[in-house]
C-alpha cells in the first residue's frame, strides 16, 4: 500500500478491509497490551491459532491482536464479534473449553465470562458491563478493538480521514480555530490547547516543532502507553493534523526507554506511514510535509516537565528552565514548539474528522470532551477508561471501579498522580473538572485515580508521596530540593513516634512555601498531594503527633499489631492466642481480663474490628479471634473462675457515682474499684446490663454468661443500685454532693421515633422496646405478618427475635444490602432463617382500619442517588412505585437517644442528637468532675467501644482525683515468644459449630457452640504473630 493521496483512497482500503472481516463467522480479539502479555496472552493466542488451525477454520475465524481493552485486573481477556461477549483470565485450557463451546457449538461459556462482583453474577456482553457501558471513547476508541499493527485497521475506523479531510478542504487556520472552539485541554496542566496552537501558528518563524510528551514517570504514561501501543497511528495523526495547522514540519515523541513495546509498535506504525506517503514530503499530494522521530529517554519524573522534556531533546541536561519564554514562543532549538501529550494528540483527529460542535457535547461548562482515566488502588475493577469530564469521582470509582474490594469501606482517592491531590469521602460528588478538582487542591493531572481504603494510613501515604517527590527533585532549584527534604525529615519523625506540637503546621509553611518559590511546575506542585493529605485529613495527623497512635495500624513504631491496635480496648491478642495454642486457657483468659472486664459478651456481640484488620486475611482468611476469645472466657466459667482481690489496692476513702450499668459504666466501675475507690453504680431498670441485658436478644447473648460477668465485677468491689433513677429516685445534685466524681453512661435508651403518620397506631412498637420486652419477660402479641424498618443489629435483633416468636418477617431498609450498617455476619445468619430483606424500601404510612391496629405498611421504592459525607450514596424516591404490605406488627429501629432530663442543660453541653459534650481527652463534661462516655456522649455504638470510654473514663477520673491515671489491670500475665515458622502453609479459619437454620429459627437458644479446644489450638496457631520485632 503505497501513495496514499485522496479521501478516494483512503474509503477504497476502508471498504476493502470491512468486506475482508464481513467474511469471516468470527473475529476474535485477543487483548496484546503490557498488562495482558504479562499474564500471558501470547500462550493464549497461540492455543487459540492451532485450535483454528486444527478445525480448519481459518477462513471462519479471524484471530486479531489488540491493544489494552482496559480491564487488566481479569486479564488475559478476549472479546469474540460480532457476539460481543467479553472473556476474562483466559488460559490456553479455558481457550480450548470457550473455542469448543462458543466458535464450534455456539453457545456462550458463560463461567469464563465477566463476573460483577456487585451484582453476584456473570454478564456475558461488553456492552451491559458497568466498566463499559458508561464509557465514552475518543482517545480510546480503537484501542482493544483494531489490529494495533494494521494500518488498513485504522483507516477501516476512519483513520487519516481527518488529514484528508483538513489537507483538501481546510486552512491551517481553520484546524486551529476548531480545536480552539473544541475546548480541547492540555492532559496536564489542563491549560486550553487552542490557546497554544493560535500561538505557534503566529509565530513568525520559518521552523516550528511538535513534541509527544510520553515520557511521564508516573502512572500517566500508562495511559499514554496503552494508547501508543493499542492505536499508535491516532497519535501520528493528531501531530501530522497539529503540524498542518501551525505549519511545522516536524516533530517528536519523546518516549521512556522503560516502554519497549511501545516503542517499537509507534516505530512500525511511522515506518509504515512513511510507506504510504503518511509522512515525509507532499502529503496525500499537497505541498505539505511533516515527519516524525522517537527519541527515548530516560524515565525519571522531572523528565516529565516541559522544559526537562526539551532540553533531554535537544541533546543537553534534562533540567527544568524558568519560564516564560514559554515553549509556544521558545520552545526545542529556541523555536516555537507545541508540546501536548499522548491522549491530547489523540483527541485531535476526531475533533477536527467530526467537528467542534460535536466534541463539545460530552463535558461541561467549562471542561468539554472526555479524559483517559488509570483506576488504581483498592478497586474491584482496576484498569483504563475513558469518560466524559463532568463525571463525578464517586460514579468513576463504584460505577466503573466497582468498589473497594474485600467488605473494606473507601477512605480516600488520590487524583493526578504524585502532583494531584488526595480526596476523602466527603468529596465523592466532586465531578471530574479542572476547576472543582483545584478547588480541593487536586488536580487532574496524569489522569491517575488510586484509591485507598480504610487500611491505609494518611501520614504514610503523605511519607511516600514526599519520598518519592524528593527522590524526583532535579536539585535545580532550592525550595523543592532542601524543602522536600526537610518536609519528609518531619513526617518520617511522626510516624516513628517523635512527632511535635507544631510539626503540622511547619509542614504546610513549608508546602506553602515549595509551591509559591520552586521553579518549574513539578517542584511548584510538589507539596499539592501532602497538603491536601494534611487538609483532609488533620485529625489523623493529630493522633499521630499528640497520641503517638496510628489508626490504620501502618506505622509499625506506634503500635504492637494489627488487631491489637483496632481493638477499642487494646487487647493483647496475638498473647492469648499464642497461650491458647499451647494450651494455657485460663492464663489467655487472665491476659484478655486485664483490658476487658467481658471477655465473654465481647466473644459472642463483638463486631470484631481486631479481624478486620487482621494480616492473616491477605493470606487466606482473618483468624477467628473473637470466638477463641469466648473459647477461653467458656473454659474460664467452666473452671469456676472467680476474682482474685489479692491484687486489688486498699480503699483511698473516696467515692464515685456512676449512672448506668451497662457495659461503659460497669467497666469503668471494675477498673475505678481495683484502684480503691468506692464505687456505686445507680441503674433505672431492675437488673444490670443495660442494652446487652434487654437490648440484645437470648440466642445471641445467653442471659447467664451476662450475669456471669457482672457478678465478676461486684466481687472486686462495685455495687450496684438497681431501680434507681436518677432524677426521679436520687436527684443528680445528690449525687454529686455524694461522690467526688460522677461519671455518665446511661446509654441511649429511647427509641427514635420515624415520624410519619399512622406511628402511634396500636401494633406499631418500636425496636428497642420490643426487645426490652421480651428480654424482661413481658407478653408481647405480634400476630403472623411482621414488618421491622431499619438496618442495624438492633433491627436485626427485633426481626430474628419476631421470627423466634412465630412470625413471617419482612427487614425493610432504605439502602442497599452492602450499606447496612448491621454485623455482616448477623445480616447472612438472618437470610438463612428466612427473613426477607428488602433494601432500596422505605415506608411512607402506617394505614390501621378504623384507627383501631395497624393493618398495613404503605411504601415507596427509593433508588441510589449522590453520595453523603459518609461516603454511601443517599437513597431517594423512586416516583410512583408505591406499594402496600399486609402486616400485624410493624418493628420502627432506626435510632436511639438519651433520656438526659436529670442534668441541667445550661451547666452541660447536649448536642442536637442529644448527646452529651464531653473533653476528647479527657471525657470531662463542662461540669468539673463530671465525666460521660459510651453511647450517652458518641451516640448509638457498639459495646466495645463503650467499654474502651469506660477505662479511659476510669484513667480521667483517677488523673481528676489526684492519681497517677495508671489502670491496676491485675497480675501481669506472660505468654510465648513468636517463633518463626518456614512451613506456613495456606488454610482457612476452622468454623466454629453453630445451629442449622431450621433448628435455630424456633428456639431461642444460643446460636454458636463454641470451639472444641483442638480446633480452637489449631486456629489459634494460624496466628503469623505480627507483635515479633
Amino acid at each position: 500500500m503505497t501513495g496514499l493521496i485522496s479521501l478516494a483512497d483512503l474509503d477504497g482500503i476502508k471498504r476493502r478491509y470491512r468486506e475482508e472481516l464481513s467474511n469471516y463467522q468470527y473475529q476474535v480479539l485477543v487483548c496484546g497490551g503490557t498488562g495482558c502479555i504479562s499474564s500471558q496472552c501470547g500462550a493464549v493466542k497461540e492455543a487459540l491459532l492451532k485450535l483454528v488451525a486444527d478445525h480448519q477454520l481459518q477462513n471462519q475465524v479471524a484471530v486479531i491482536e489488540t491493544g489494552c481493552m482496559g480491564i487488566c485486573v481479569v486479564g488475559p481477556v478476549l472479546l469474540i464479534l460480532p457476539d460481543e461477549i467479553l472473556y476474562t483470565e483466559v488460559n490456553p485450557g479455558k481457550m480450548a473449553e470457550i473455542f469448543s463451546s462458543h466458535i464450534i457449538e455456539g453457545k456462550v461459556k458463560e463461567e469464563y465470562t465477566f463476573f460483577d462482583q456487585a451484582l453476584d453474577q456473570y454478564i456475558p456482553k461488553i456492552s451491559e458491563i458497568s466498566f463499559f457501558k458508561d464509557q465514552m471513547k475518543i482517545a480510546l476508541k480503537n484501542c482493544g478493538r483494531i489490529d494495533h499493527a494494521s494500518l488498513e485497521a485504522y483507516i477501516a475506523q476512519d483513520g487519516y480521514s481527518a488529514v484528508g479531510k483538513a489537507m483538501h478542504s481546510m486552512s491551517g487556520k481553520q484546524v486551529t480555530e476548531e480545536v480552539r472552539r473544541s475546548g480541547l485541554r492540555e492532559c496536564g496542566d489542563g491549560f486550553l490547547a487552542g490557546i497554544r496552537w493560535e500561538a505557534v501558528r503566529n509565530a513568525k518563524c520559518n521552523q516550528k516543532y511538535i513534541v509527544c510528551n510520553a515520557a511521564d514517570g508516573d502512572p500517566k504514561a500508562i495511559i499514554d502507553r496503552s494508547i501508543l501501543e493499542g492505536d499508535p497511528h491516532c497519535v501520528i495523526e493528531g501531530m501530522l493534523l497539529a503540524g498542518y495547522a501551525m505549519g511545522a514540519t516536524f516533530g517528536y515523541i519523546n518516549m521512556n526507554v522503560e516502554y519497549p513495546l511501545a516503542a517499537e509498535r509507534l516505530g512500525a506504525a511511522i515506518e509504515e506511514a512513511r510507506r504510504c506517503g503518511l509522512l515525509g514530503a507532499n502529503i496525500m499530494g499537497t505541498n505539505f510535509s511533516f515527519d516524525l522521530e522517537i527519541y527515548l529517554g530516560a524515565g525519571v519524573f522531572v523528565g516529565g516537565e516541559e522544559t526537562s522534556l526539551l532540553a533531554s531533546i535537544a541533546g543537553k541536561r534534562g533540567e527544568p528552565k524558568e519560564q516564560p519564554p514559554f515553549s509556544f514562543e521558545k520552545g526545542l532549538f529556541d523555536k516555537p514548539t507545541i508540546v501536548h501529550n499522548v491522549e491530547t494528540f489523540s483527541h485531535v483527529p476526531q475533533i477536527v474528522l467530526n467537528g467542534a460542535d460535536w466534541y463539545t457535547q460530552n463535558g461541561t461548562n467549562t471542561c468539554k470532551g472526555t479524559k483517559v482515566v488509570a483506576l488504581t488502588g483498592d478497586l474491584v475493577n482496576q484498569g483504563i477508561v475513558e469518560v466524559p469530564m463532568g463525571m463525578s469521582l464517586g460514579d468513576l470509582l463504584f460505577k466503573l471501579g466497582g468498589g473497594v474490594p474485600g467488605g473494606k469501606s473507601f477512605k480516600a482517592v488520590q487524583v493526578g498522580g504524585p502532583s494531584g491531590g488526595c480526596i476523602s469521602k466527603e468529596f465523592l460528588n466532586t465531578p471530574l473538572d479542572n476547576e472543582a478538582l483545584s478547588k480541593l487542591g487536586a488536580m487532574i493531572g496524569s489522569g491517575e485515580l488510586q484509591v485507598m481504603n480504610q487500611d491505609t494510613c494518611m501520614v504514610d501515604t503523605g511519607r511516600r508521596l514526599m519520598e518519592f517527590i524528593q527522590d524526583q527533585s532535579c536539585g535545580k532549584c532550592l525550595p523543592c530540593r532542601v524543602g522536600t527534604k526537610r518536609m519528609l525529615e518531619i513526617v518520617e519523625r511522626i510516624i516513628k513516634g517523635a512527632g511535635q506540637e507544631g510539626d503540622i503546621e511547619l509542614l504546610e509553611e513549608l508546602g506553602d512555601s515549595i509551591r509559591l518559590s520552586a521553579m518549574c511546575s513539578l517542584g511548584q506542585t510538589a507539596a499539592n498531594s501532602f497538603l491536601s493529605i494534611i487538609r483532609n485529613f488533620r485529625e489523623e495527623y493529630n493522633e499521630h503527633v499528640q497520641a503517638k497512635l496510628c489508626r490504620a495500624g501502618v506505622c509499625t513504631d506506634l503500635f504492637i499489631s494489627p488487631c491489637e491496635n483496632a481493638c477499642p480496648a487494646g487487647i493483647n491478642v496475638p498473647g492469648y492466642l499464642a497461650l491458647i495454642s499451647v494450651g494455657r486457657y485460663r492464663e489467655a483468659y487472665d491476659l484478655i481480663k486485664r483490658e476487658n472486664p467481658f471477655p465473654a459478651v465481647c466473644g459472642r456481640i463483638c463486631t470484631r474490628p481486631c479481624e478486620s484488620k487482621c494480616r492473616r486475611g491477605q493470606l487466606d482468611e482473618p483468624i477467628a479471634i473473637a470466638d477463641l476469645k469466648r473459647f477461653v472466657s467458656d473454659y474460664a466459667f467452666d473452671q469456676g473462675v472467680t476474682v482474685n482481690n489479692a491484687s486489688a489496692l486498699p480503699k483511698n476513702g473516696k467515692s464515685i457515682g456512676i449512672i448506668g450499668a451497662g457495659p461503659s459504666g460497669l467497666t469503668c466501675g471494675y477498673y475505678l474499684a481495683r484502684l480503691g475507690y468506692e464505687v456505686d453504680i445507680y441503674e433505672a431498670q431492675s437488673l444490670a446490663g443495660g442494652v446487652l441485658a434487654f437490648g440484645i436478644p437470648e440466642y445471641r447473648l445467653p442471659n447467664k454468661i451476662l450475669a456471669y460477668e457482672i457478678n465478676l465485677i461486684e466481687q472486686v468491689g462495685v455495687k450496684i443500685h438497681l431501680n434507681t433513677e436518677v432524677g426521679q429516685t436520687i436527684s443528680f445534685t445528690e449525687l454529686r454532693e455524694k461522690h467526688d466524681a460522677i461519671y455518665i453512661a446511661s446509654g441511649n435508651q429511647i427509641a427514635n421515633k420515624i415520624n410519619l403518620p399512622g406511628e402511634d397506631l396500636p401494633g406499631v412498637i418500636h425496636g428497642l422496646d420490643f426487645l426490652r420486652k421480651v428480654n424482661l419477660g413481658r407478653e408481647v402479641q405480634l400476630g403472623k405478618s411482621v414488618a421491622v424498618i431499619g438496618g442495624g443489629n438492633t433491627a436485626l435483633d427485633a426481626a430474628r427475635t419476631a421470627l423466634r416468636m412465630g412470625a413471617k418477617v419482612k427487614l425493610l431498609y432504605r439502602r442497599t444490602l452492602e450499606d447496612m450498617p448491621a454485623d455482616l455476619r448477623e445480616i447472612h445468619e438472618a437470610i438463612e432463617e428466612g427473613i426477607e430483606i428488602m433494601p432500596l424500601a422505605t415506608p411512607v404510612k402506617f394505614i390501621g382500619v378504623d384507627k383501631v391496629k395497624v393493618s398495613e405498611l404503605e411504601c415507596v421504592r427509593m433508588e441510589l442517588g449522590l453520595f453523603d459525607s459518609g461516603g454511601r450514596r443517599n437513597p431517594i424516591v423512586k416516583e410512583g412505585s408505591n406499594f402496600t404490605i399486609q402486616v400485624d406488627t410493624v418493628i420502627p429501629a432506626v435510632s436511639q437517644s438519651a433520656d438526659l432530663q436529670f442534668v441541667d442543660p445550661n451547666q452541660v453541653g447536649i448536642t442536637e442528637w442529644s448527646t452529651l459534650i464531653t473533653a476528647k481527652d479527657s471525657l470531662m463534661t463542662a461540669l468539673p468532675g463530671v465525666f460521660a462516655g459510651g453511647d450517652v456522649a458518641r451516640g448509638s455504638d457498639v459495646a466495645i467501644t463503650a467499654i474502651a470510654d469506660g477505662k479511659k473514663a476510669a484513667v480521667s477520673i483517677d488523673i481528676f482525683l489526684g492519681g497517677k491515671g495508671v489502670l491496676n489491670k491485675g497480675e501481669v500475665v506472660n505468654f510465648p515468644a513468636p517463633t518463626d515458622d518456614a512451613d506456613l502453609l495456606d488454610h482457612e479459619r476452622y468454623a466454629m459449630e453453630i445451629l442449622a437454620p431450621e433448628t435455630r429459627k424456633n428456639t431461642f437458644a444460643e446460636i454458636g457452640k463454641g470451639y472444641h479446644k483442638l480446633k480452637a489450638i489449631a486456629e489459634s496457631m494460624r496466628c503469623l504473630r505480627c507483635d515479633r520485632r
